[in-house]
């Protein structure tokens, strides 16, 4: 088959490019920007567009398909000449669905853990030599790829965004790919930018449970009140498995899960972590992987990349960099964090970058995250907000809606970064949050003061 990607470079896009490509297609693609890893990953297969922009003469009628990534615009040039050709167009679910249609679908959806889940599911898999498709949100150890797509394979895992599927298509992604084994991990509104209210957004949710394929499951964190309402009140015919945060301890910064054969320490911590593993030791089981199996194999989960992610430590102090970046998110990573390392000082950095953390309506959603921290720190880009082009939020609305005194709040990088290399990380934790880079941050400096 010829596939073209209109906006190839994006995160998800250029690793089904790449899937497609070891699966024997041919592909071809364009964007108007690459940036890294992207760009290397795709020059490293001869993928990578030997121009940036867009090319209408290089859509005709021997193409396939057409897959559209979110950074396309709905008038982009190249999708007018596809649409003109009356191509197929898809978007990247709708791809990914029809690549599986007659395997078993596992969707791992919710606001916040879908990434960690679907990474503790594929690796315990792995570690097992099972083979599986699979869609995730993060480069995994041991995998060449996010992406995996084979004709042989009997299940693919697939991490079900709720985010949009593409400029013309308005649907949340995880709708598109009707599960037959599904898990959600929580509610948590996000993504304001789309769905304006809470209501609209818990919808998306009943709308996913309502279209779980007809004598299929749903696994759900029972911990979360309203997802417990939505997965009680459907009345599609599925089985519905509960879960809840199972019974651990932490001694000297480790933490040891309850097991049938005793405490078992673990390489992740967190009560939102361990609540996840949970999630996935009952989506393995039901891909056939019995309880002693998953404990053996979850054993030696580091965790998703840029999720707690360890950077730096030393013999009294560590650092950690984390994708957190809405309310829930931050709140439930700061108290991990303060939970696991209790007799040291939690210095918690939170860069507001996002379309909803940087509106001033939604800000109000963050008051408390921060507070496990001993120290506190907001920063934000002015020019991002205008970049967005989002009404300026100021610091004084920060500072309300996070409702702690103490919170120090930058706006300039280097104001931040003097700040960041001017403390002393002696009996400290540092927490450094952000789904940017707090406007250049270099980590490799960072790593540094804990040498």
């Amino acid at each position: 088959m010829k596939i073209h990607f209109i906006a190839i470079g994006g995160s998800a896009m250029h690793n089904l490019a790449l899937a497609l490509a070891h699966k024997g297609y041919q592909v071809t693609g364009s964007d108007d920007i690459i940036y890294e890893p992207s760009k290397s990953r795709l020059n490293e297969k001869g993928l990578l567009p030997e121009e940036f922009g867009w090319f209408p003469e290089k859509i005709s009628t021997d193409l396939d398909a057409v897959i559209l990534g979110m950074h396309a615009k709905p008038d982009n040039p190249e999708l007018f000449k596809a649409q003109e050709l009356g191509l197929q167009i898809f978007s990247y679910p709708e791809f990914l669905y029809e690549q599986s249609k007659d395997k078993t679908r596992v969707v791992i959806g919710g606001s916040h853990g879908k990434t960690t889940i679907t990474s503790m599911i594929l690796h315990v898999l792995n570690y097992w030599d099972v083979k599986v498709d699979y869609m995730v949100g993060a480069q995994l150890e041991g995998f060449d790829r996010m992406v995996h797509l084979t004709e042989e394979n009997d299940f693919i895992v697939l991490e079900g965004d709720e985010y949009l599927s593409s400029p013309i298509d308005r649907r949340p992604k995880f709708h598109l790919y009707h599960a037959n084994i599904a898990l959600l991990s929580g509610i948590a509104w996000d993504h304001i930018n789309v769905f304006p209210t809470w209501e609209n957004y818990v919808q998306q949710f009943q709308i996913f449970v309502d279209g779980i394929v007809k004598g299929g499951s749903i696994t759900y964190n029972e911990e979360d009140a309203e997802l417990k309402k939505v997965v009680e009140a459907s009345e599609n015919t599925i089985r519905k498995f509960p879960y809840r945060t199972p019974d651990h301890t932490v001694e000297d910064g480790t933490t040891f899960l309850e097991t049938p054969e005793g405490p078992m320490p673990i390489e992740i911590f967190g009560k939102h972590n361990l609540n996840n593993l949970a999630g996935a030791k009952w989506i393995c089981q039901q891909m056939g992987v019995d309880e002693a199996d998953f404990y053996e194999a979850i054993a030696s989960f580091k965790g998703a990349s840029k999720r707690l992610e360890k950077i730096a430590e030393n013999r009294t102090s560590v650092a950690f960099k984390d994708f957190a970046h809405s309310p829930s998110k931050v709140a439930a990573t700061t108290a991990a964090v303060a939970a696991q390392y209790p007799n040291r000082r939690v210095l918690a950095c939170l860069e507001l970058h996002t379309y909803s953390s940087l509106n001033a309506e939604f800000l109000k959603e963050y008051q408390g995250a921060l507070n496990p921290a001993d120290e506190a720190v907001v920063f934000y880009s002015p020019e991002a907000v205008k970049i967005k082009k989002l009404d300026a939020v100021t610091e004084t609305q920060i500072a309300e809606a996070f409702q702690r005194e103490d919170l120090k709040i930058f706006t300039d990088p280097k104001d931040f970064q003097d700040f960041l290399f001017g403390q002393n990380f002696e009996n400290t934790t540092l927490l450094l949050m952000s789904s940017g880079n707090y406007g250049g941050l270099d980590f490799e400096v960072v790593k540094k003061k804990f040498d």
